[in-house]
């Protein structure tokens, strides 16, 4: 066979596998995906083959494992009948009409129930709120659950370790819980794990990626959750990471970025919900299963003021929960929507949902900071502001170097969300988050007074202004944009 000849044959070849492997990704990526994502998948595929097919087998699959699909599974069913009707709340109170098919939607979803007599507290500043934990931590007689996206030992966190040792030496359980990947991107890594080591406390990693030792799922699939629990009775969620506000990096000292985050500190029976969650989470990581602490207590304090129901999402679950909670809401407001995300790249559902909102005449505001931590997302989102302030939704960039961390949003003077979910594709999707929905006239009001602490600190971004923008920013915008249909 002649050089013409073979040189023709590997070239019919070549055509032959690349036709096929855009046949096959017709019929295999748009299979149970959102036409945008599966869009941006053949996209990526079709103009770089080998490196689109190298990306999707990746980081394609969302889902998780399938023992801990079964675990999470195991868990939501023990949720369920532990729970089953317990969702004991104030009466006296009118509820939105809109809002008992909201609860059962959660229900459903989550397994999580509604529960009254809760009382919670807000810590907008993000020392104190270390403290706070510190503190709750050193008052601990049982056992002691910390779970945090990111725990890193640094000067602003000793205080916390130094508790949760002392507590052990007491005789307190604590358990610790890490994510791996996000945990051993920062500085100190090493440093923590040694530490937690020597204090003698259980931990494990959250979704450790060590194909060594046979621990693996897509590396992006990552616990974002932050949450405290205290003998069963305190809790604390919210959006902060057991670090220093710069988060230990250069790039953020340099620039002197601090991280404002938002907390909320829980008592009542919502504790035990919250406390479950970790409970799963444990599960899932180490086989053990607490089954006798997750009994919810049966005797609801209706002195205080506030229904709470917890909404676990993630790819443990079969819907977007968090997802689903969040547009839910947004069409059911009839007054006003204020919204706090620092990465806010929503689907085209939720895009809707907010610009329609807007469009029936709410007063819809949307806070975001004025400098990011993470380019791409950053520009992603700054390709939404244009079709948000067309809509009539107005944008306040909360003023450098400050980063904007707190996630939450307020309905009308009704009900609000606060967890660790921000609004965007990857917490619909790739995170394990958890959200917090709350009823109740004071605690809507004691967020508005941080929703005003922001708008002090913002300024307001104008259709005008933003169409004047450089060139160069509107084409990175809109390239990131299509970055982020790749779920």
């Amino acid at each position: 066979m002649d050089a013409s000849t073979i040189t023709l044959v590997i070239t019919v070849a070549v055509i032959m596998i690349d036709l096929a492997v855009r046949v096959v990704s017709l019929i295999v990526v748009p299979r149970n995906r959102r036409p945008q994502t599966a869009t941006a998948w053949l996209l990526a595929i079709f103009l770089l083959p080998f490196i689109g097919i190298l990306l999707f087998l990746l980081i394609g699959s969302t889902k998780l494992p399938k023992k801990r699909r079964e675990r999470q599974e195991t868990i939501n069913t023990f949720i369920l009948e532990t729970t089953e009707g317990i969702e004991a709340v104030r009466t006296d109170t009118p509820w939105p009409i809109w809002l008992e098919s909201i609860i059962e939607m959660n229900r459903t979803l989550g397994a999580m129930p509604l529960v009254g007599g809760n009382s919670a507290s807000l810590l907008p500043n993000y020392n104190d709120s270390i403290q706070a934990m510190t503190d709750a931590v050193k008052t601990a007689n049982r056992y002691v659950h910390a779970e945090f996206y990111i725990l890193n030992l640094d000067p602003t966190s000793e205080p916390f370790f130094v508790a949760l040792e002392e507590a052990r030496k007491r005789g307190v359980t604590v358990r610790v819980l890490l994510d791996h990947v996000a945990s051993v991107r920062y500085p100190g890594y090493r440093r923590t794990v040694r530490r937690l080591k020597r204090m003698g406390v259980q931990w494990q990693l959250m979704l450790p990626v060590q194909p060594l030792k046979g621990k693996y799922q897509r590396p992006d699939l990552r616990n974002h959750r932050k949450l405290l629990v205290i003998d069963g009775t305190l809790a604390f969620t919210g959006s902060q990471n057991m670090i220093d506000a710069s988060y230990n990096k250069k790039k953020n000292l340099r620039k002197g970025l601090q991280w404002k985050d938002l907390m909320v500190r829980f008592e009542g029976p919502i504790v035990a919900g919250i406390d479950a969650l970790f409970i799963t989470d444990w599960y899932s990581e180490t086989d053990e299963l607490l089954l006798r602490e997750t009994e919810v207590a049966r005797q609801v304090q209706t002195v205080a003021p506030l229904d709470c129901q917890v909404v676990p999402s993630g790819p443990g679950f079969e819907g977007e929960n968090n997802l689903r909670l969040f547009n839910a809401l947004l069409y059911n407001a009839l007054e006003r929507i204020i919204i706090t995300s620092p990465y806010f790249v929503p689907d085209e559902s939720m895009l809707y949902a907010i610009t329609t909102a807007a469009q029936r005449g709410l007063d819809v505001q949307l806070f975001v900071s004025e400098v990011a931590d993470q380019p791409t997302v950053y520009h992603a989102q700054r390709s939404y502001y244009e079709a948000l302030l067309r809509a009539g939704v107005r944008i306040w960039l909360y003023k450098a170097p400050t980063v904007l961390h707190g996630k939450h949003f307020t309905i009308d003077d009704e009900v609000a969300v606060i967890g660790s979910s921000n609004m965007d594709m990857r917490s619909f999707t790739l995170n394990l988050e958890i959200s917090v929905m709350i009823h109740g006239a004071s605690f809507v009001r004691d967020l508005r007074k941080v929703e005003e602490d922001y708008r002090r600190n913002s300024r307001e971004l104008g259709l005008d202004e933003w169409l004047e923008r450089p060139f160069r920013s509107q084409v990175l915008d809109n390239l990131a944009r299509l970055t982020a249909g790749l779920q």
